[in-house]
């Protein structure tokens, strides 16, 4: 199985970059992993219109998602999954066979209800907020936790 991140924005912050290609280097380990970086969508300075660079970077979005990924939308309206909750998920699809698993995570502004609808998952992080360059971090940790509970390594302090 391979994974597939595809997010909106670039990480501004050096620790974020940081932690990002750390964790990064660990999902590596276990599985073939491809990041897929939009840039933001731009458009009417001050007064832009969210709706509309939400729609814009959704075609962008769905044009990246292979059509047989199992797709996970981060959305603070999802579902809310324990790690290990979450890394049956991902054992789960590693013995169906399910080739690729896409994660997407939005730009500054959330997705559209076009991106919501392609996913087969929407997935809630926590019902607090975070950056969309932080959810990108947590993400990759929760992935690299739920891969090492897999394994049974001592990562995850049970």
């Amino acid at each position: 199985m391979k994974l597939r991140l595809i997010c909106v924005g670039k990480i501004s912050e050096a620790y974020l970059r940081e932690g990002i290609e750390e964790y990064v280097s660990r999902i590596q380990r276990y599985l073939p992993l491809t990041t897929v970086e939009l840039k933001e969508e731009k458009g009417g300075g001050r007064k832009a219109d969210p709706r509309y660079l939400r729609e814009k970077e959704a075609e962008r979005l769905i044009e990246r998602i292979p059509p047989a990924a199992f797709t996970i939308v981060l959305d603070e309206r999802g579902k809310s999954l324990g790690s290990e909750d979450f890394s049956a998920l991902l054992g789960r699809h590693m013995v169906q066979g399910t080739p690729e698993i896409t994660v997407v995570v939005g730009g500054p502004y959330g997705l559209s209800e076009t991106v919501r609808q392609r996913g087969d998952l929407l997935l809630s992080l926590s019902a607090m907020t975070f950056t969309h360059q932080m959810a990108r971090l947590i993400v990759l940790e929760q992935l690299y936790r739920g891969l090492t509970i897999l394994r049974n390594e001592p990562y995850h302090n049970r």
